[in-house]
């Protein structure tokens, strides 16, 4: 259905990818097709150490490993962990990926006021003796408005004046094809990306569409307007040209729904929490 329509990107998130059957054996399958010029996946990273080798071999490439907090008792306090501990499991997940050979390899950072947000500088500092590119990524409290009260999110732009205090910032010469604006301490050998939902408005330069774990598409993260069902239409019989008709469609109206849907992000109008939709 997406090839045909112009689809040569894909990225494996959830949920979890790693929790699916046969995950390995999905990305061989994906990253062997003759149109596919770049597959990625984004996961927590709890169960990636022992299967980053055959990740790899099958043809993953790039990585995004979710890393909330350098602190095991934080880090748990934001996951939800049930008292079961998963720092130490995501660590070593990381540097799996590092000696595999993941490149680049991105790690996740949602920045959320006084839960991690005095640890700026120490996951910046990652970046600058290994080739490692942290993402700041602004607290979207989508379907889940009252999680951390009123505390909110803290914009990039005092994100960037922190790290810029501290060691100086430049803008990367190496540039991402996806939303972060991308920034570099200077002689680091990683980069700093910045994902500014909240604060800076980049829908005008966003193309992503996402497929949900449930089979649901839709054009906007930020929005629910819109939406295919496509494992139904899948199960019922609807033919390929006809669904290749609807996400056509779904693709023209996209910026509209991008707009459209900007500020609801903040109302706590959504059916789905961040997790549900993969985010």
């Amino acid at each position: 259905v997406f090839i045909p329509v112009g689809f040569t990107r894909f990225r494996l998130t959830g949920g979890e990818p790693l929790l699916r059957p046969r995950v390995v054996d999905l990305v061989g399958a994906i990253a062997n097709l003759p149109q596919t010029q770049d597959l990625s996946m984004t996961t927590n990273g709890f169960l990636l150490a022992p299967m980053a080798q055959n990740l790899y071999n099958a043809g993953l490439r790039r990585i995004n490993i979710s890393l909330d907090s350098l602190d095991p008792d934080i880090f748990d306090q934001i996951i939800g962990n049930q008292g079961r501990s998963r720092w130490q499991q995501v660590w070593q997940g990381i540097q799996a990926a590092h000696q595999v050979g993941f490149d680049p390899l991105k790690l996740n950072v949602v920045v959320i006021p006084g839960v991690n947000d005095h640890e700026v500088l120490d996951l910046a500092a990652l970046t600058i003796d290994k080739q490692w590119h942290v993402r700041f990524i602004e607290f979207m409290p989508i379907g889940n408005v009252h999680l951390f009260g009123d505390r909110g999110w803290v914009s990039s732009a005092d994100l960037r004046e922190r790290i810029r205090d501290r060691w100086g910032l430049t803008e990367s010469q190496v540039r991402g094809a996806g939303p972060a604006d991308v920034f570099q301490i200077p002689n680091a050998k990683g980069t700093l990306g910045f994902i500014s939902q909240m604060s800076e408005c980049f829908c005008d330069r966003c193309n992503r569409m996402r497929l949900s774990a449930d089979g649901w598409l839709r054009p906007c993260l930020l929005n629910e307007t819109g939406q295919i069902d496509l494992k139904t239409a899948l199960r019922s019989g609807v033919s390929t040209a006809q669904l290749q008709e609807q996400v056509r469609h779904l693709l023209e109206i996209k910026p509209e729904i991008n707009f459209k849907g900007r500020d609801s992000g903040i109302s706590g109008a959504y059916t789905r929490t961040m997790s549900q939709i993969g985010g």
